[in-house]
């Protein structure tokens, strides 16, 4: 680690690293300790008990946040025209399909979120390779492929997020702004955190929630009492 400045080592020093925070606290101090000039996102690191190289311990899911992400998600909408118009009034910021395929065939990928229907998934197969490593590739069990886009344009829109496990038993996810109040953050990582409980999966012997830290866009992280959750 190079050289901290004053405000790192601020910062570092309002946190008590022999402790863990509850989750009002953990979200009052992340708040205190961010310092950058931007609306920081507020991001938690779940640790889990699982082995992610084995299917039956993946855990992979999508969760609602009651208070949003406090980010203005672009959403795509892949879609035949008979849908064009639903999705459009869901709120969705591109709709239409060939020319939209064409455009990420030539690397375009500037959307945060697709949604589309299953009739479409077969022309997006081929277009793997650019959605993939992006995390763009629309997925039934996320919601994103789906009869009804006018629903789950509402709820991307709304603060919905899908979540994965990684090759380390993490699990990383954005749960808002630095801006929101710290209730706000605290229910949100709530939501969470009780959503990724649920779906322990029956192959997960030990401890399946090891440790949860919380931190903002360039802050020290915040140790959280799992207990607390």
């Amino acid at each position: 680690m190079g050289r901290l400045t004053k405000k790192q080592k601020e910062a570092y020093a309002k946190i008590d690293k022999s402790k863990s925070y509850d989750l009002n606290e953990a979200s009052a101090l992340v708040k205190d300790i961010t310092n950058v000039k931007f609306d920081a996102s507020v991001d938690l690191a779940i640790r889990l008990g699982v082995d992610p190289r084995k299917a039956n311990q993946m855990v992979r899911g999508v969760v609602t946040l009651p208070h949003g992400t406090g980010k203005d998600v672009k959403v795509l909408a892949l879609v035949t025209p008979d849908k064009e118009a639903d999705a459009k009034e869901a709120g969705a910021d591109y709709v239409g399909l060939d020319e939209y395929l064409q455009k990420i065939k030539g690397g375009w990928t500037d959307v945060d979120v697709i949604v589309t229907m299953p009739s479409v998934m077969g022309k997006l197969g081929p277009l793997g390779r650019i959605l993939g490593p992006r995390g763009l590739m629309p997925n039934p069990k996320t919601g994103t492929v789906t009869m009804d886009v006018a629903k789950a344009v509402k709820d991307v829109k709304a603060g919905k997020i899908d979540f994965r496990v990684d090759k380390t038993g993490i699990v990383h996810a954005a749960i808002g702004k630095v801006s929101f109040d710290a209730q706000k953050i605290a229910e949100n990582a709530q939501e969470l955190v009780s959503t990724i409980i649920k779906m322990k999966p029956v192959a997960a012997k030990g401890t399946y929630v090891k440790s949860i830290f919380m931190s903002s866009t360039m802050s020290p992280s915040v140790e959280v009492d799992v207990k607390s959750v």
